[in-house]
C-alpha cells in the first residue's frame, strides 16, 4: 500500500478506494476515480509495482477493492492504513515524523528533481491549480545545484 502511494502519488482516500478493475497492467496505467474534488484521473504505474500487485493479489485474492478490510468486498480502513505506516516507520528505524501525505509529496518532489515538467506533475497529482503544484518547486534544491549559469557561455 505504501509503495503504491509513493509510486503513483496517491492520496490516502484514493488508495483505499482503488478497485481491482482500476489497474490496467497492459497499458501500465492506474485509474483513480473520484479523487479530491470528485475528479477522475489516470496515472502511470510502473511494471515493478504491477509485479508487486500481482504477488499481493495471488496471496490476498481481493474481490472488489484492491485492498480490502476484514469484511470481503469492503475497503481497507484509514486506521489500519495508519497502523501499516507506523509499523513500517518502526521497522525502518526512521526518526523523523512521517505521514502518508509525505509519500505523495516525495513522489512529486522526485518527479520535479528528475526533470518532469510542472504541468505534468499537476495533472498526475490531480491539482486544479498550478499554484498548488508550485509548492514543490521550493523543495528541489538538488535541481538548483544542477542549474548552469548563462555566464558560463560568454
Amino acid at each position: 500500500m505504501l509503495s503504491l502511494i509513493y509510486a503513483c502519488g496517491l492520496r490516502r482516500g484514493e488508495l483505499l478506494n482503488l478497485k481491482i478493475r482500476d489497474i490496467d497492467s497492459k497499458r501500465g496505467m492506474l485509474r483513480i476515480n473520484q479523487g479530491k474534488g470528485a475528479k477522475d484521473r489516470i496515472v502511470p504505474i510502473s511494471p515493478k509495482v504491477v509485479d508487486m500487485l500481482r504477488e499481493y493479489y495471488k496471496m490476498e485474492k481481493p474481490k472488489v477493492y484492491l485492498f480490502e478490510g476484514d469484511k470481503p468486498s469492503q475497503p481497507y480502513s484509514e486506521g489500519s492504513l495508519q497502523k501499516v505506516l507506523k509499523s513500517a516507520i518502526q521497522k525502518s528505524r526512521i526518526k523523523k515524523p512521517v505521514t502518508l501525505h509525505w509519500l505523495r509529496h516525495s513522489y512529486a518532489t522526485h518527479l520535479l528533481e528528475s526533470g518532469t515538467d510542472l504541468r505534468y506533475i499537476q495533472e498526475l497529482l490531480g491539482h486544479n491549480s498550478s499554484k498548488t503544484t508550485e509548492i514543490y518547486t521550493h523543495v528541489s534544491q538538488k535541481s538548483l545545484q544542477n542549474v548552469r549559469s548563462p555566464f558560463e557561455d560568454l
